[in-house]
């Protein structure tokens, strides 16, 4: 009973890295990568519909991203939904795909996606907390039926604990190397 529980939460708080990992790869950094796209969507007949689904990504070069629609009559809904993104990025349509070109990132840009990731990492901590509040719950449920006894309860709120510092040490890892790759010139 206490190890389902435990290993529950160990798992939803690899689901909450896993996510926060996601999170923080959508904050465009120095390079063009497709992950900067992940979360956008572009109307297509009607339905929101994530670029992962309408494009191909090529990066000819550093900073250029090269987007290719597989069906050409998406191609204004796909420029729309790049150009009203938070990116800070001006599409350029030639009629077959569209070319996005990174600018360089000022100092202040960058430490505005800084103070982002942070916020972004900080959402991944409350949800690892959260989590162990949830299963912590759950085992005060059980001691207070009589169905564990008290040190079976507190050996496991023992284990979500260190459970929690793992996780949350990994948050901060993945907002450590975002910083550093953001700080990057």
């Amino acid at each position: 009973m206490i190890a389902d529980i435990v290993k529950d939460a160990e798992s939803k708080m690899t689901g909450a890295v896993d996510y926060t990992k996601q999170d923080l790869a959508t904050i465009r950094t120095g390079r063009a990568h497709p992950e900067m796209f992940s979360k956008l969507t572009a109307d297509y007949y009607g339905a929101p519909t994530p670029l992962q689904q309408l494009v191909s990504f090529a990066s000819p070069e550093a900073r250029t991203m090269l987007i290719t629609p597989y069906d050409m009559s998406a191609l204004p809904a796909i420029e729309r939904a790049i150009r009203d993104s938070d990116l800070g990025v001006a599409p350029s349509n030639d009629g077959h795909s569209i070319r996005v070109v990174l600018p360089e990132l000022t100092e202040q840009r960058r430490k505005e996606f800084s103070k982002l990731a942070k916020g972004k990492a900080e959402d991944g901590k409350v949800a690892v907390r959260n989590i162990r509040r949830h299963a912590n719950e759950a085992i005060k449920k059980l001691e207070k039926d009589k169905e564990i006894g008290e040190d079976d309860a507190k050996r496991a709120e023992k284990q979500l604990d260190d459970l929690t510092k793992k996780y949350s040490d990994q948050v901060e890892a993945l907002v450590k190397a975002k910083e550093a790759e953001l700080m990057a010139v």
